[in-house]
């Protein structure tokens, strides 16, 4: 194998700290063994999974321990993080920022190397993550000045901010370790809460590095960082009944066990990004060249491991032979590499994905349908090969489960109603994808779809971005909206002094806002 030297792992990653009330401290206990699924000569000389590094695998006393940490910093509301000025929390978010970009050389090869991106997407997810917090910043200015100022309605003053809600567990997904986990703290942090962080099972060595810069840049306790097992970690958290937000982006079987540890779920929060099942629907008169390449993107960029993904296909039966016929050449025409090689199709960071994705297989075809392409299912010991179903039925596992991984399921319809019934039937509700010209079936559609879904793709593929847009789902997609400006406000909650318009009342104000006295109570136009 042809490894670049600025991508080879010349030494395993050893990182031995963890993150609480701003100490990094050394781990003396049991650690986690992290390998990657590409395989590389081992000592031997032959092919196996390659030896990363590790990380602590804590216990349930640490991640109480930062609990305590991140409440006391809390101190329900009292603590120096939730009263500190706005401006004071934008200059350490900016301090972060600026050492965050140091590690991009490292972040960006682990990414290569844990969860098999390309070396493209790896680079986007980094400088997008980047982006993601200036954003942030300016997004948190924007609402700091419209909240500049004192309203008087019914003779009653009031001056109106957004302030934090408490304590925060996040948790991130393994597909997008840096983004979306980010996209989570960030926010959650910058309006005042605290937080207490557990980086996924996959992904984890990346975080490591910005540990020291989590340290520098923030009071201690406002981020702690501890590394184990989920149930180890989160289980004893959410018991406590000390956590005020729930921050995950997973599986709803997980967000449901999480919330059913907490004693007071009445006063949890939730934000929550879930699973999907997103679908393609491919009219007759669809642009079938650009419908191919988009459907290509949406069910396998990342080999389809996103949630944003495109996981089954309807296509309408006049049009079926001829996009069959040119999506499955243009899958087979797909080739697998290494993330250095930047193909679309790398190594799956799951050792377990190619056996689930033949189970999903195995299980349709004895129930009626076909592998269309030629080289769907080939096998290797990280990675099977895409493979397009057909003809899939309501009673197939791929029809149900959201995959997660290189396979596509393709239904047939004559009525557009068969794929509305079935998306209303769903217990998912992210998005969806329609191809098609005719303004005069587009724009009913368009109105029952949007009433489905939280976004509709108009000839495009599914995905999250950009990020000032809402990202969001029905059912049991997600709670809470995430995007730059949704994502501040789903961290915080509206907060105001009021005070009777009178004469004595008014100089007070004025003697509060002239003095500076207060924190919150501040007209002061951030530049």
């Amino acid at each position: 194998m042809n490894i670049p030297k600025e991508y080879s792992i010349d030494s395993p990653f050893h990182y031995n700290s963890f993150l609480i009330n701003g100490e990094l401290t050394l781990w003396d206990g049991p650690t986690a063994d992290v390998h990657s699924t590409i395989h590389t000569p081992n000592a031997a000389g032959t092919l196996a999974p390659t030896y990363l590094g590790s990380v602590p695998n804590m216990d349930a006393a640490h991640a109480l321990k930062a609990l305590d940490a991140a409440s006391n910093a809390f101190d329900k509301g009292k603590g120096e993080w939730p009263t500190m000025k706005v401006a004071d929390r934008i200059a350490c978010m900016e301090r972060f920022v600026t050492l965050m970009k140091i590690q991009r050389d490292t972040i960006v090869k682990l990414l290569m190397w844990e969860i098999g991106k390309n070396l493209k997407d790896s680079e986007k997810e980094f400088d997008r993550t980047v982006d993601y917090i200036v954003d942030t910043i300016n997004e948190y200015k924007d609402i700091d000045r419209d909240s500049a100022k004192f309203h008087n309605h019914g003779g009653v003053f009031a001056h109106i901010r957004r302030g934090p809600i408490g304590v925060v567990l996040c948790l991130g997904p393994y597909n997008y370790p840096l983004n979306e986990t980010f996209a989570l703290l960030i926010p959650a942090i910058i309006m005042g809460n605290t937080a207490v962080f557990k980086p996924a099972k996959h992904g984890v060595l990346l975080i490591a590095p910005l540990l020291k810069a989590f340290k520098e840049s923030f009071p201690p306790g406002v981020v702690n960082i501890v590394f184990g097992r989920g149930r180890t970690i989160a289980t004893p958290i959410m018991k406590t009944g000390e956590i005020d937000v729930l921050a995950l982006i997973g599986h709803s079987t997980s967000a449901l066990s999480l919330q059913d540890l907490h004693p007071k779920k009445n006063r949890l929060r939730l934000v929550l990004g879930l699973e999907a099942k997103n679908p393609a629907i491919i009219l007759p008169d669809a642009d079938m060249d650009k419908t191919v390449q988009e459907c290509i993107a949406g069910t396998l960029s990342f080999n389809g491991q996103r949630c944003t993904a495109l996981k089954i296909l309807y296509v309408h039966e006049e049009v079926r032979e001829e996009f069959l016929s040119k999506f499955t050449k243009a899958v087979d025409a797909l080739q697998l590499g290494m993330p250095w090689d930047n193909t679309l199709l790398t190594p799956l960071p799951e050792p377990n994905k190619p056996d689930y994705i033949q189970e999903l297989i195995d299980d349709a075809k004895a129930k009626g349908a076909k592998v269309l392409n030629p080289r769907g299912g080939e096998r290797t010991e990280n990675y099977i090969f895409p493979a397009v179903l057909y003809p899939v039925t309501r009673d197939m596992r791929v029809y149900e489960e959201e995959q997660f991984g290189p396979v596509i399921p393709v239904m047939s319809f004559t009525d557009i109603d068969t794929p509305l019934d079935d998306m209303a039937a769903s217990s998912y509700g992210q998005q969806v994808s329609l191809f098609g010209k005719d303004i005069e079936k587009l724009g009913p559609l368009i109105d029952t779809l949007a009433n489905l879904v939280c976004r509709v793709n108009l000839n495009s593929s599914c995905q999250r971005g950009p990020d000032v847009y809402p990202f969001t789902g029905r059912k049991d997609s997600a709670v809470s909206t995430l995007s730059v400006r949704d994502a501040l406000r789903s961290f915080s909650i509206r907060t105001f002094l009021a005070t009777k318009d009178t004469d004595s009342n008014k100089e007070i104000l004025r003697e509060l806002l002239d003095s500076h006295k207060s924190n919150f109570i501040s007209t002061d136009y951030m530049l």
